[in-house]
């Protein structure tokens, strides 16, 4: 699927650039985009390590025996035979929620490895923070991450001039009728496709909101199996 450029890709970039880096958590609800953008990130740096603990479980034994950050990504680095070394490497720990050490881990990075980028993710985190009550404070950055805004959309779907055009109009410099128009059809198809990548992805390709459709059930089949399976699990 191609990359849709985000409004969180400057704060990526920006937390990238920064002196200090501290360890990131995206946060934000499952197939807003957080794993492709971070992904999209990976691309700026020599090397780019994802582990995923829902595909990958057994690499939790890795954050299981303790916090050395040293022996952890070493134990990586063999694991999937990528360099971790720090300012050329991003550490990506996806679906970070079905490991609890490893949120714990985070603000060691910080604390003994701070060079290296290291970012968080995953769906449903506050059903696990609430149960880590002096989370990390000061040594951990979160940030939010949401389904595509209607400039996003506008940006996906190749109208991305019109955005500084909406935005310079006001009462004293409306837009053009035309313009308007324009806007209020492309509004009408937003409020039809929503702002999950996937779904806008179809519509880019197919301009059919049947198969939108049926990527917005999945979706909601999945969130419902999310809701279940973190009820269960706490409490």
């Amino acid at each position: 699927m191609q990359y849709f450029s985000r409004s969180i890709d400057t704060d990526l970039l920006d937390w990238m650039n920064s002196r200090k880096h501290k360890p990131l958590l995206v946060r934000g609800a499952r197939q807003v985009g957080k794993s492709t953008a971070v992904r999209h990130l990976g691309e700026s740096f020599d090397y780019y390590l994802e582990v995923n603990f829902e595909k990958d479980p057994d690499v939790a034994a890795f954050f299981e025996e303790g916090h050395d950050v040293k022996r952890i990504i070493a134990k990586l680095s063999a694991y999937y035979n990528i360099s971790i070394e720090p300012e050329k490497t991003l550490l990506f720990l996806d679906e970070i929620q079905s490991c609890m050490k490893a949120i714990e881990s985070l603000r060691f990075f910080w604390e003994d490895m701070p060079e290296l980028h290291v970012i968080g993710a995953g769906s449903l985190l506050e059903f696990i923070l609430e149960d880590i009550p002096t989370f990390a404070v000061g040594r951990i950055r979160s940030v939010y991450m949401y389904p595509m805004s209607f400039d996003e959309f506008l940006e996906a779907t190749g109208n991305g001039r019109l955005v500084p055009l909406k935005k310079g109009a006001d009462s004293n410099s409306p837009l053009d009728h035309v313009f308007h128009q324009k806007l209020v059809e492309l509004f009408r198809d937003f409020i039809m496709v929503g702002g999950m990548p996937e779904a806008v992805a179809e519509w880019v390709d197919t301009n059919d909101y049947n198969k939108v459709s049926l990527i917005h059930d999945d979706i909601v089949t999945g969130y419902e199996n999310d809701f279940a399976k973190y009820k269960i699990e706490n409490h």
